[in-house]
């Protein structure tokens, strides 16, 4: 209990020596001085595919409305009605404002606290209270006055708190950026996904086509007794696999349609979003890529967790601040008379000034651990911030890493869908020059179709992974 007294003692003394605001004045952390994302060596730009080479630009500055490098007015279109109307965005836009209005309150404590108060009321008044043997009155009292109070905020407790308001409206300002960020792209990748499910149900009911063309010519072989049944058999299974595959890709167009509709503020029953090709959609060649330090203050979820820790900051300061003595200037002023013809007169007035002294004095470890409990909750935010920062270097290194590889299996992708349709040209010539038969031809086409429906798998991962790119960067929100 003696060391406990000591440390209240020399936290009192060192406040009183400060004759400033107590506790820790906030500083931002230091960002990181790494210029990479990977451990190995980052490449300048992807390999050349289909849609071209991209390039990563090392500090370029980016674009607040970054999906327009897309080049689609359908999406642009989409992402406007979704920044007007989403709910989302709008509680987060809402949430700004009560934290805004918060802090405007929070300035009022250092103002001084005026109060008016007008009392008419109806007294009897007994003399034997005060050993008077008369009988008593009953009258009439009516009671104008004003306070006046001010708070000295000597070790300034207030002004931490109103800070904590601050830094409040800081995380609330940047989770709206986030959300703003976070919708943009899930917008993207929902274009993105629509029309790669599109375009897969296309190939896919193309396949169904050729399988169903290619049983009904195995079916007549088998009842010739060209061909055994069991290549029958494998043809009707293999017609039934890929038939099985379409319901699945119509439920995810459907589900993720009904999505867009949900992220621009809509019923998916009142609004159905544009028809999107891939051939709508421009592959951004140009990536800006901003360095770790750069990162760090702007990334909005970055810049949420600094404000938190800001917040938990100042709640050491409230917390030391309560330690101390509170101080408070106050003074009345007032009328009271029998009868409201004489409440004005000279003899009616009444007043009061002074000042207050409060102290805690035995309280036990209470205030002591609240401080520690206000320490250990900056400690928490700290990690929490840390956390954050390195799972967002994380994100841009897998961002730039899936680039590069998306780039890889879109060329390999490409080569195998030229393959495939070079061999159907030239199974196709050889069936107009009679030298195969029309299941050679059916083959062809089928193994074209599957080269398709990889194509397409690569080329829709390679539009999201690019979109993903600019969410992990923050999305340029501040160049707004």
């Amino acid at each position: 209990m003696r060391a406990y007294f000591s440390a209240v003692l020399g936290v009192l003394g060192l406040g009183c020596l400060a004759g400033c605001a107590v506790g820790p004045d906030f500083v931002r952390p230091d960002a990181p001085a790494s210029r990479h994302y990977t451990y190995e060596e980052e490449p300048s730009g992807t390999i050349a595919a289909e849609g071209g080479a991209q390039r990563f630009e090392r500090g370029a500055k980016i674009a607040a409305d970054w999906w327009r490098l897309f080049n689609c007015a359908k999406l642009d279109a989409v992402v406007l009605q979704s920044v007007a109307n989403n709910p989302t965005l709008q509680a987060a836009q809402a949430s700004l404002r009560q934290s805004e209005d918060n802090l405007r309150a929070g300035y009022g404590i250092f103002y001084p606290q005026l109060g008016a108060s007008f009392q008419p009321t109806r007294q009897q008044f007994s003399p034997a209270r005060f050993g008077q043997s008369s009988g008593p009155s009953i009258f009439n009292l009516y009671t104008l006055s004003t306070t006046v109070s001010y708070v000295l905020d000597v070790f300034g407790g207030e002004r931490r708190t109103v800070e904590g308001l601050g830094a409040q409206v800081d995380v609330q300002y940047y989770s709206a950026q986030g959300a703003y960020l976070t919708l943009s792209g899930n917008i993207v990748n929902a274009i993105v996904a629509a029309a790669a499910y599109s375009a897969e149900i296309d190939a896919t009911q193309q396949i169904v086509g050729f399988l169903e063309e290619q049983t009904n010519v195995t079916a007549a072989q088998a009842r010739a007794g060209i061909v055994p049944y069991v290549n029958l058999l494998s043809l009707q299974t293999q017609l039934a696999t890929t038939e099985a595959t379409l319901p699945p890709l119509r439920q995810q167009l459907a589900h993720t349609r009904h999505l867009l509709a949900t992220l621009a503020g809509q019923a998916s029953a009142d609004w159905s979003p544009p028809q999107v090709r891939f051939s709508d959609l421009t592959l951004p060649k140009d990536l800006p890529v901003s360095l770790p330090s750069e990162l760090v203050r702007q990334r909005p979820d970055i810049l949420v967790a600094e404000a938190q820790l800001h917040s938990a900051s100042a709640q050491i300061g409230v917390a030391t601040a309560a330690m101390f003595p509170s101080f408070d200037l106050n003074a009345s002023y007032g009328l009271n008379s029998t009868a409201l013809s004489t409440l004005f007169s000279s003899n009616a007035a009444f007043w009061t000034m002074g000042a207050a002294l409060a102290t805690p004095l035995i309280q036990g470890p209470t205030l002591w651990y609240q401080r520690k409990a206000a320490i250990d909750a900056y400690q928490q935010s700290l990690a929490n911030y840390r956390q954050t920062v390195l799972a967002a270097l994380a994100q841009v290194a897998d961002a730039l890493d899936a680039l590069e590889h998306d780039a890889e299996t879109l060329k390999a992708q490409s080569l195998a869908l030229n393959s495939a349709a070079e061999a159907l040209h030239l199974i196709q010539a050889n069936y107009e020059a009679g030298t195969v038969n029309y299941l050679q031809v059916l083959i062809a086409d089928y193994q074209y179709q599957q080269a398709n429906l990889g194509y397409i798998q690569a080329m829709g991962q390679r539009l999201q992974d690019t979109a993903a790119l600019f969410v992990a960067l923050g999305g340029g929100w501040w160049t707004a």
